[in-house]
């Protein structure tokens, strides 16, 4: 079994009266995608701006590849990558040049034009962020948080607001990072996307961790449950129509 590259261990946060996160403990591996699914309010980024050392720990501890994030957090930040929710980058400026002043924040030198090549936006060098799509933005975001080569990396509802073609194209760059041996951990309303990527998956709701398990074993235990639905078996659906007529290579989003 791999062992655990990130550790949580009875984490909380509060604000005031609220328990937003409330002593939550769960363990990540190397090479896992690993999601925490809940409502809103839940506590799922709160959790997430903890170990990204974005807000301050009240009680508990996390440690990422053996490095306490509470006492560590310059430390922690050069093993990390944060893909948030809204990425902003500085207009009228390329790809490649964006690419490069991330890399020299980290003291690292890297080839712009590869890095965009292995997320099918090779032919984008030299555009602005601006003129991007909404997925290729999202996918470029990715690139500028991997520029120092992180071993953990955090997704914040990565695909909202995709449309199914951009979706897929980012569920294949996630599970090519996986791939890379990089621990993925990440919050989504989509549970079919959950299903789809994650190895393992932690439900919150109200700052706790309700349920903590395989995709697999959490339906079996629903159905152990007596659980019925209605189904009935279709060999597709209207987004497997939506990719066909406007994309069957899904390479790449426009």
């Amino acid at each position: 079994m791999p062992e655990a590259i990130l550790k949580v261990k009875k984490l909380s946060k509060s604000y005031g009266e609220v328990k937003a996160v409330d002593n939550i403990s769960f363990e990540v591996k190397k090479g896992e995608i690993f999601g925490i699914l809940g409502p809103n309010g839940a506590g799922k980024t709160t959790t997430l701006e903890m170990l990204e050392t974005l807000r301050s720990i009240d009680s508990g501890s996390a440690s990422i590849n053996g490095i306490d994030v509470a006492s560590s957090p310059y430390e922690i930040r050069g093993v990390i990558g944060v893909q948030p929710q809204t990425p902003g980058f500085q207009d009228r400026t390329k790809l490649t040049e964006i690419i490069q002043m991330f890399a020299a924040a980290y003291g690292e030198k890297v080839n712009p034009k590869q890095f965009l090549e292995e997320v099918n936006l090779g032919d984008k060098a030299n555009s602005y962020v601006e003129q991007l799509s909404g997925g290729q933005k999202q996918r470029f975001s990715i690139v500028t948080a991997l520029v120092h080569n992180p071993k953990v990396f955090f997704l914040d509802e990565p695909t909202t607001g995709l449309d199914p073609q951009a979706r897929r194209n980012l569920w294949e760059l996630i599970e090519e990072l996986k791939k890379r041996g990089i621990s993925v951990i990440l919050t989504t309303h989509y549970m079919e996307e959950a299903q789809m990527l994650c190895d393992r998956i932690a439900i919150m709701d109200n700052g706790k961790i309700i349920a903590l398990d395989t995709p697999k074993a959490l339906i079996k235990a629903l159905l152990k449950r007596g659980f019925t639905k209605k189904q009935e078996i279709e060999k597709a659906n209207l987004e497997d129509v939506f990719i066909d007529l406007t994309g069957k290579e899904l390479g790449r989003d426009s």
